[in-house]
């Protein structure tokens, strides 16, 4: 079943997931900014796609993913990559 929040089919190819890879490809300090100016794209065109809820919500998934990287970071788990975003654990 697509998700379009939190598990869109479309970013699920070939068996990688393509924030895993944008996050192996980018230093913390990168993917960090990566994931709050995602936050921020989302929050500030919600309301002119006509999708307001699911663009809020992927506003949220980016600014939980950003929370819970620092956090790993700040606990010393840097290195850790399972995390909970919604529900979902997952290695990533």
């Amino acid at each position: 079943m697509n998700d379009p929040v939190n598990k869109p089919d479309h970013y699920n190819t070939g068996g990688v997931e393509c924030i895993e890879a944008i996050e192996a490809s980018m230093s913390p300090t990168e993917f960090k900014g990566y994931l709050k100016g995602n936050a921020m794209k989302y929050l500030w065109r919600y309301s002119y796609k006509g999708h307001d809820v699911q663009d809020l919500s992927k506003c949220i998934w980016y600014t939980t993913r950003l929370k819970e990287y620092i956090e790993r970071e700040s606990s010393g788990m840097a290195d850790s990559k399972t995390r909970t975003i919604y529900g979902h654990t997952g290695a990533g």
